[in-house]
């Protein structure tokens, strides 16, 4: 392959032929390629698209974590050269460009889209012939799950482009799947391979203070050891590992089951199952979903054999109304869920309380397999023109789950010290299941 692409005038390096091989001569339709920083991924794929799209009449789109990243990384960036990425393709190949929409239109009848993923269902009734998933660590992976029918169907193609972010996390299980399957092409390298940038350069960034050890380690050398950077929770659930305390979590039939919401609005509605015993909270169960009614939540609810307790809701939830006017807790009344309201409790207090929590609790690791990843990679936003982070969370694909445990953990009850003796019986009338009875009401939670 080793060649000038004289289409578009760009030329890839060695390391990165092997990706537009895998695609255009070797036939793969799942490519996934895990490259350093600066390595000129998205350069690489971008240069591919256009080649796809001019080849034969096709669709093709180019997916980032969020609509803001596309237009950033991509449809708005220039090279160090001082070069529009856009200006890559010829403009006469090109019919028209809608820089709202971030959409371009060849002159043989060819689309090619940036989308973000936190979007994805935009691209209902649309026939892709090739998906680019650019960092797909940070994106919503129903993003994937979405498009991954449609592309099997057509024989379309996914190349899908990131760094590590940890190993509790879509992109690590996609990796492991990429390995073991001989119909992936599993592209992983380090700067020892591709040897882009200088040592001398990462030991300038780690003076400056821009990078250290660690982040060097994923960012460069593509390790997975690296939790999510800046996590809130990443260490707590370490430790939650080494203490066993992610397992096999059954539904204790004795006990009732409550369920915690963060209810979307715009995008995904978290649910988490748990129960309490004593001081043991359970995590026992894990449902999200996004854009759908308040119908089809309380019909998942009702499809499991659990008996219900309490439905925690935020506490914003009274203030939401559906166009009819009705509000969301009057409209879950109707259907049959009384919510209790969370307390109104700032953010940075809510993620202490989190915290604080984690300790006595016990995950399910296959029913919440999706919530342990959104605890793990739920972190502070980075502010890359001052170099810190912000103080406020990043709000993305892990935001549902981790808000929804916020919710949990602000809601619990009282301990046995400062509770009335009534509060005490009221506590163990709300909890008890059926006739039995209990020698400790101490044993009994919400």
């Amino acid at each position: 392959m080793n060649k000038e692409i004289r289409v578009n005038k760009f030329k890839p390096r060695f390391y990165q032929e092997p990706i537009w091989d895998a695609i255009e001569n070797k036939g793969y339709k799942r490519v996934l390629a895990i490259l350093p920083r600066r390595s000129g991924k998205d350069m690489t794929a971008f240069n591919l698209c256009i080649r796809e799209c001019l080849r034969k009449v096709c669709v093709i789109y180019y997916i980032f974590p969020s609509y803001a990243h596309g237009r950033k990384i991509l449809w708005d960036s220039i090279t160090i050269q001082g070069q529009r990425i856009l200006d890559y393709i010829p403009s006469e190949l090109v019919e028209s460009m809608n820089s709202t929409e971030m959409k371009i239109r060849f002159m043989n009848g060819s689309l090619f889209q940036i989308v973000g993923s936190d979007n994805y269902d935009s691209l209902m009734g649309t026939n892709p012939k090739g998906v680019v998933f650019s960092e797909y660590s940070l994106q919503d992976p129903r993003a994937y799950q979405y498009i991954r029918p449609i592309l099997t169907v057509n024989g379309g193609w996914a190349l899908f482009l990131s760094t590590p972010r940890g190993k509790q996390n879509h992109l690590w299980d996609l990796y492991q799947i990429a390995l073991n399957s001989p119909q992936w092409f599993c592209y992983k390298l380090t700067l020892d391979d591709t040897q882009h940038v200088t040592q001398q350069q990462i030991d300038e960034e780690k003076a400056d203070g821009i990078m250290n050890e660690e982040l060097i380690q994923q960012e460069y050398y593509t390790s997975f050891s690296r939790g999510a950077d800046g996590s809130y929770y990443s260490k707590y659930i370490d430790k939650m590992r080494l203490n066993n305390q992610i397992g096999i979590v059954p539904y204790e039939v004795g006990f009732k089951v409550h369920t915690v919401w963060d209810l979307g609005f715009r995008d995904s509605t978290s649910i988490i199952f748990m129960q309490q015993i004593g001081q043991t909270i359970r995590i026992i169960d894990y449902y999200e979903n996004a854009k759908q009614g308040l119908e089809h939540y309380i019909a998942v609810l009702n499809q499991k054999d659990y008996i219900y307790g309490r439905h925690i809701a935020p506490f914003d939830i009274k203030v939401h109304e559906f166009t009819s006017g009705v509000s969301r807790i009057e409209k879950a009344r109707q259907l049959g869920i009384n919510f209790t309201l969370a307390g109104d409790l700032a953010v940075e207090d809510g993620i202490e309380a989190v915290r604080s929590v984690l300790g006595k609790c016990w995950i399910d690791e296959n029913k919440c397999k999706k919530l342990i990843a959104c605890l793990e990679n739920y972190r502070q936003e980075w502010d890359t023109k001052h170099r810190i982070y912000k103080s406020q969370p990043l709000h993305d694909w892990s935001s549902h789950g981790a808000d929804a445990f916020r919710y949990l953990a602000i809601s619990l009850p009282k301990t046995r010290d400062g509770m009335t003796e009534q509060d005490l019986k009221k506590m163990e009338h709300e909890v008890r299941y059926g006739e039995q009875n209990f020698s400790d009401p101490y044993r009994h939670g919400f």
